[in-house]
């Protein structure tokens, strides 16, 4: 195995182990790196010799800094179909981590977002440590949350979800077990002796001796003016609210909103309300992936991605400009069917299996 491969598949002791391997680009999932994963998982999920799975990153800066943002521009400027083809690759594996029969574990430890909480935070057993940052970002490039973002993001308690994809805010370990999207909190200095504890045993008896409190969050002492706020049925009613809200943070936030893609917010909010009422994780996956499709022909997301990560002069011309130019059929466009050629269709089934430890 070739320490320049970017997922490094091994196996230690009971343990099938993921390493992304891309360590100056964060660890950014690319398409040859989601294929090599569901390689990975598939040959595993019917070897008797794995009993868990371990995910992590190489490198110390995090797990996964979400998709190869910059071939997704290129291929958005040349007006190509790679993005839609890695998008149903990655959106497939992020059911089957979901669906996985045996016990899961993502190390999110540092920075995880975008494609990195698509590989992690669907896992059984997902661990945090006091670096962690977890995110879904995307409206600040003219994205809408995917990988299943909309999903777990529309499960968190309250408005906090909400709040997240909105604002594409960071948190830390204690906002992240807050909001569902992690299970544990580790310190980061004993993620190395957990590895080899599960190498050697059961998930169960790995996790006791590693797992403690993690250090305060800032999320649960919001939840009033969140709550209040986000609960508005539009974008422009949620900044209203945030603005004639007496907390400062609330004031900040709608501030970050106003640096957002008008187009994002509003897609973002409607791909939230209906992941809520679409049922289990396939079925939002399918709508994320009409509206990831949707997004690749929007001025947004091409002037985004040029204003953060080509140009990085971070002062993108959105268009339209404002909330009050984006109408309800500029929102209605990123849902609309594809095409039976066209959709992605993923089997879902009515719980999630039962993992044996």
């Amino acid at each position: 195995m070739s320490e320049g491969e970017e997922v490094l598949v091994r196996t230690e002791g009971h343990c099938g182990r993921l390493v992304l391997n891309r360590p100056k680009a964060l660890n950014a999932l690319n398409h040859s790196m989601v294929l090599r994963i569901e390689e990975a998982l598939t040959a595993w999920r019917d070897d008797p010799a794995v009993e868990t799975v371990v995910i992590s990153g190489a490198g110390e800066r995090g797990l996964c800094a979400g998709g190869d943002i910059r071939a997704i521009y290129e291929d958005a400027c040349t007006g190509g179909a790679a993005s839609a083809d890695f998008w149903r690759d990655e959106y497939r594996l992020n059911a089957l981590v979901a669906r996985y029969p045996k016990p899961y574990v993502a190390l999110m430890d540092g920075v995880v977002m975008g494609g990195g909480v698509g590989v992690s935070a669907h896992g059984s057993v997902r661990i945090v440590t006091e670096r962690s940052r977890v995110a879904m970002p995307e409206t600040g490039i003219g994205f809408v949350p995917d990988v299943g973002g909309t999903y777990l993001l529309a499960l968190a308690p309250g408005e906090l979800g909400t709040h997240l994809a909105l604002t594409g805010a960071p948190v830390g370990a204690a906002d992240a077990l807050l909001c569902g999207l992690a299970d544990h909190f580790v310190s980061a200095e004993r993620l190395g002796a957990l590895a080899e504890d599960l190498a050697a045993g059961s998930v169960h008896d790995a996790l006791a001796p590693h797992v403690s409190r993690a250090p305060a969050g800032a999320l649960a002492a919001h939840r009033e003016w969140i709550d209040h706020c986000y609960a508005a049925d539009t974008v422009e009613e949620i900044t209203a609210r945030l603005l004639a809200h007496g907390d400062a943070a609330a004031k900040e936030a709608a501030a970050t909103l106003a640096a957002k893609s008008p187009t994002a917010l509003k897609v973002t909010l409607a791909a939230l309300r209906s992941a809520r009422a679409l049922g289990p994780l396939e079925r939002v996956l399918e709508q994320e992936y009409r509206v990831s499709c949707a997004a690749l022909s929007s001025p947004d997301l091409v002037e985004g991605i040029r204003a953060q990560v080509i140009d990085k002069d971070r002062n993108p011309r959105w268009s339209p400009a404002r909330l009050s130019d984006v109408t309800e059929a500029d929102t209605a466009r990123y849902f609309a069917p594809l095409g039976e050629d066209r959709e992605l269709v993923l089997t879902a089934t009515d719980s999630f299996q039962e993992v044996p430890w």
